[in-house]
């Protein structure tokens, strides 16, 4: 039989952590967090990790689980939430996968096989010395030549999987689309749900807007200070996340404050587009509209418990909101 899987998955500040919380408590679950920023130490308050407070005292994994300098990638990814999976079902414990990366959603769901992307060390440090010196746009454009669909789904900012695509380019000679597309087509060993969280698109920009004012006044610039100060750099992955390159930027004197925070809320709207626009490539997804239900997230968990039942990921007795 099919291992149950639960994701809950949507766009930045759409609201997937307190009703994440809920439903792994209903469920009887533990949450992996599928979240490319969240699993590095004393990034918190840039990556809106969830406090532990909030927790409700549900296990949480892939949280705080790396110092920044440390690389994480979809592989490393996709190894770690396997392994917390089997851990998870050993414990008789539904996994819930939730987070906004839904390149790391669709690795684990569809068990994607990345062993033709070997990684070549020279080949990657020339890449990442390009970037540095070159900037993303310079290595978009490389990009672009080979793989054009790739060019078109992967942001110029996104160094980590730029390079991921041109490293396994290089080493195939084929386009990572391709492969991709052909990875997509794979039936889940899992017998999953995967739920989309969504709101009016005004609703999620307004929630963003507010999201980053309220990191400036919690701390984000000393956040970021610290981190410069323990030798955390702008080559690094971590710190080329959402809110930190910015802060980095204002800190070193090339941006006002406020041009930064005007850059965080422009540039984090055009993820959470983004974000949409991936899920609704992917299959089987189940949305739930918050506008639909009036934000009432206890009506929005029944009818998520209901499908659980309808396909047997969780038991028929399991106790309702």
């Amino acid at each position: 039989m099919k291992q149950p899987l639960v994701i809950l998955t949507g766009p930045t500040a759409v609201g997937k952590t307190a009703l994440s919380v809920r439903l792994a408590r209903a469920v009887g679950g533990e949450i992996i967090s599928a979240d490319s920023m969240q699993v590095y130490k004393g990034m918190d308050i840039g990556s809106a990790k969830i406090k532990p407070e909030e927790m409700q005292g549900i296990p949480h994994h892939l949280i705080d689980e790396l110092e920044p300098d440390e690389p994480f990638h979809v592989v490393k990814f996709q190894e770690l939430a396997k392994k917390y999976i089997s851990e998870i079902r050993s414990r008789n414990r539904i996994p819930v996968l939730t987070g906004g990366t839904g390149f790391y959603i669709q690795a684990v769901l569809y068990d994607i096989d990345f062993t033709e992307n070997q990684e070549e060390e020279e080949y990657r440090r020339f890449l990442e010395k390009e970037a540095r010196e070159k900037g993303g746009e310079y290595l978009h454009g490389l990009l672009a030549a080979v793989d054009p669909q790739a060019a078109g789904e992967i942001h110029p900012h996104n160094i980590k999987r730029m390079i991921r695509a041109l490293e396994f380019f290089h080493l195939t000679g084929s386009p990572i689309s391709e492969h991709n597309a052909r990875e997509r087509e794979r039936e889940t060993p899992y017998n999953a749900a995967y739920f989309v969280l969504n709101d009016r698109r005004e609703e999620i920009y307004d929630r963003i807007d507010r999201r980053v004012d309220q990191m400036i006044r919690d701390g984000l610039i000393g956040e970021v200070e610290s981190l410069r100060k323990r030798g955390f750099t702008r080559d690094m992955v971590s710190m080329q996340g959402l809110g930190y390159k910015e802060m980095l930027d204002y800190l070193e004197g090339k941006l006002s404050l406020e041009e930064a925070v005007r850059i965080i809320k422009r540039d984090t709207r055009h993820f959470a587009k983004r974000q949409l626009t991936w899920f609704r490539r992917e299959r089987d997804v189940i949305w739930i509209q918050r506008d639909q239900y009036r934000s009432d997230e206890d009506a929005m968990l029944r009818d998520m418990l209901e499908i659980l039942r309808e396909r047997k990921i969780i038991p028929a007795a399991c106790e309702t909101v």
